[in-house]
């Protein structure tokens, strides 16, 4: 045996006398095993270094890299049904997203919240009535019944604009990309579940975004824009859908990665006075959104979690919509492999 080969035995054998008390107490000790390395004396270095590993065979093994968050179809199915033990009064958690609820009165107006976190960007997701092209409504409580939603909020009723000059996608899928609508804000949600807002629809930001390759799973033209890169945003008090009276509002905001909140303001109601545009704006930066945006609001703005409505709503006064918006659970599926 060479000499360095040597000084380099006598040294991982000084190691291992010196680790025996820990050995002699370790389950994964076998005394068979240490004879069998102490006889190997003059072996190749190989057959010590294959005996030390058999003493600790975890050590050997090679460490299977763990499985990434299960992801949903990027298509208009829908999530996996909740788990009724982790349902509460105030949310839903389970392995895969957190919902937890919370109502605040202030200044004459009742806040409903939700505040989201989920584990993979395909849990957010939108549904619609009927087909894309199609002028199709429904209730949002039963839209997102029957997606199985942990909690949705009514999106921007794009059917309802007869004049079609809205850039609208949903799960990935074009329904109007042919011109932005220069009067009104645009939100696009992408691949990483990430939100960017365009003032006016910026055609110049929007093609600088679509230029770096961002994908657009979601696109909603209504506005306005509330909250923009953790800036608040001064309302235009031209913009449209009654910008400085007090109504019913509802709007959604990201908080960080793949975190969330859903906000309705209730109004036209003895309870709560509802808000203004610049009302909302300072409500949502005040949780902290780092991108913010107003839905369709009016009658339209509802909030449902687990089927039920959250904010005062009911069968007779829930507003037939085009869309929603929606956070779904995967725990239920199959890991991705």
């Amino acid at each position: 045996m060479k000499n360095s080969l040597r000084w380099l035995l006598i040294l991982l054998c000084g190691a291992l006398v010196l680790s025996l008390p820990v050995l002699l107490s370790s389950p994964t000790f076998s005394g068979e095993v240490m004879m069998e390395i102490l006889n190997e004396g003059e072996g190749d270095l190989d057959d010590l270094f294959g005996g030390l590993l058999r003493l600790f065979p975890s050590a050997a093994a090679e460490e299977e890299p763990a499985a990434g968050p299960a992801k949903l179809p990027m298509d208009f199915s829908g999530g996996m049904p909740l788990d009724p033990e982790g349902l509460r009064e105030d949310g839903y958690e389970d392995d895969s997203i957190r919902v937890d609820l919370k109502t605040v009165e202030e200044n004459g107006v009742l806040w409903r919240i939700a505040y989201v976190k989920i584990a993979d960007p395909s849990q957010l997701r939108t549904a619609t009535a009927g087909k894309l092209t199609s002028s199709a409504t429904a209730l949002p409580s039963k839209m997102a019944a029957a997606k199985n939603a942990v909690v949705a909020i009514n999106g921007d009723y794009f059917s309802n604009d007869p004049q079609k000059t809205t850039f609208e996608y949903r799960m990935g899928q074009v329904i109007r990309n042919k011109q932005l609508n220069r009067k009104k804000d645009l939100l696009i949600i992408d691949g990483n579940g990430d939100f960017h807002t365009f003032v006016k629809s910026d055609k110049e930001e929007v093609r600088a975004f679509l230029a770096d390759g961002h994908e657009i799973i979601q696109a909603f033209t209504f506005g306005p824009a509330l909250v923009q890169q953790d800036l608040l945003l001064t309302m235009d008090k031209g913009y449209g859908y009654n910008p400085n009276g007090r109504e019913p509002r509802a709007a959604i905001g990201q908080t960080g990665a793949l975190s969330y909140v859903l906000v309705v303001a209730e109004g036209r109601s003895e309870d709560s006075k509802g808000v203004t545009h610049q009302e909302l704006a300072d409500y949502m930066y005040s949780l902290g959104c780092r991108e913010a945006f107003n839905l369709d609001g009016g009658n339209s703005a509802t909030l449902i979690f687990n089927g039920q409505y959250f904010n005062t709503k009911t069968e007779k006064s829930e507003r037939q919509q085009s869309d929603i918006i929606y956070f779904a659970t995967t725990v239920g599926m199959e890991k991705a492999q």
